[in-house]
């Protein structure tokens, strides 16, 4: 599918994987609507061909505001990429007692719900698009994570959304494909975002040691050249690919 002269939606996309995948897809002729929350779009550079849009992903009348603004757009809509998320850590049982059931829920909101949200309203909009060839419409991309089959101490509500992204990929895009919209997950492994920002050098040398091969970090542009190959190619469907360096998590 050529993403010059369409219009995509990317969530999370004023900064890390999200903003460097609205980057990638605005350097190839994208129309991009970067929805994410205004604390994050004050910080985010301006870019050309970039539209931030102030929501919330678990609030769905702002969603479909935003899905509307970029059906508006002149463009067909044919791309959404789900980056929006939120990794706090908790054990079940800690020295401060029972996970907080709140904070479970809100992990699951945000990054379950919340993608649910996104995808369903934006494939409403994208169906209603002229098809291409092979009656294609569009594609769907949503980010889980290798915490979703190698969940580490500390990891249970991420696991359990990142999971249920991974698990809604196969029945997702067999609900679309009457209406030729794609469903495509990436899992990424440690890739070198805000939510590492805060750990140290020696931390952060850590975790890219325990990666097999490259023996690093993942960057962001990587995982925006994977959303730009997936978009491109018409046969990858109903799958999860893991972006990981072979990384296989350990306990902790």
């Amino acid at each position: 599918m050529r993403i010059t002269d369409t219009a995509a939606i990317v969530t999370g996309g004023a900064s890390g994987l999200g903003g460097a995948t609205a980057r990638a897809l605005a350097s190839r002729g994208a129309r991009v609507f970067a929805i994410d929350l205004p604390a994050g779009i004050a910080k985010a550079p301006a870019v050309d061909g970039v539209t931030y849009v102030e929501a919330d992903v678990t609030d769905a009348e702002q969603v479909r505001s935003a899905v509307e603004a970029a059906s508006d757009a002149g463009v067909p809509l044919r791309t959404v990429v789900n980056c929006a998320g939120i990794g706090p850590s908790a054990r079940i049982l800690s020295k401060k007692g029972a996970h907080d059931l709140a904070l479970f829920r809100k992990v699951i909101e945000v990054n379950l719900i919340g993608t649910f949200t996104v995808l369903t309203l934006a494939a409403e909009a994208i169906a209603k698009t002229e098809p291409l060839e092979d009656d294609a419409r569009g594609v769907v991309i949503n980010t889980a994570s290798i915490a979703a089959f190698d969940g580490q101490i500390g990891q249970v509500a991420y696991s359990a959304s990142k999971g249920g992204v991974a698990g809604l990929t196969l029945p997702a895009a067999r609900d679309l494909a009457s209406h030729g919209i794609r469903v495509v997950t990436i899992a990424p492994g440690i890739l070198d975002t805000p939510m590492l920002a805060t750990i140290s050098d020696e931390f952060r040398a850590g975790l890219a040691a325990g990666v097999p091969f490259p023996k690093r970090l993942g960057r962001p542009d990587e995982y925006a050249q994977l959303a730009v190959d997936i978009i491109e190619h018409d046969y990858l469907n109903g799958e999860v690919i893991r972006l990981d360096g072979a990384l296989r998590m350990a306990p902790r």
